[in-house]
């Protein structure tokens, strides 16, 4: 799915199949989760994901966590 695609999101968690650019909606839904917090993410927001894991990301800092790799000090 890219920016271009247009749908009208079903209620429910999704299940995609996630590429290296893109992901592919294999049941639709409004959401799905993320595998480091679970908190829900909207599909039109999904914005971090790994392609070699399949799972979601709610935030850069969930992607860090979930390689083990500590955060930055600010």
């Amino acid at each position: 799915m890219n920016k271009m695609d247009r749908h009208v999101p079903q209620p429910g968690e999704a299940v995609l199949d996630y590429g290296d650019a893109e992901f592919r909606v294999l049941r639709p839904g409004a959401y799905v989760r993320c595998a480091v917090t679970g908190e829900r993410i909207d599909i039109a927001d999904l914005r971090y994901w790994s392609a070699d894991f399949q799972e979601a990301y709610a935030s850069p800092e969930a992607v860090l966590a979930r390689l083990g790799i500590p955060m930055p000090r600010t």
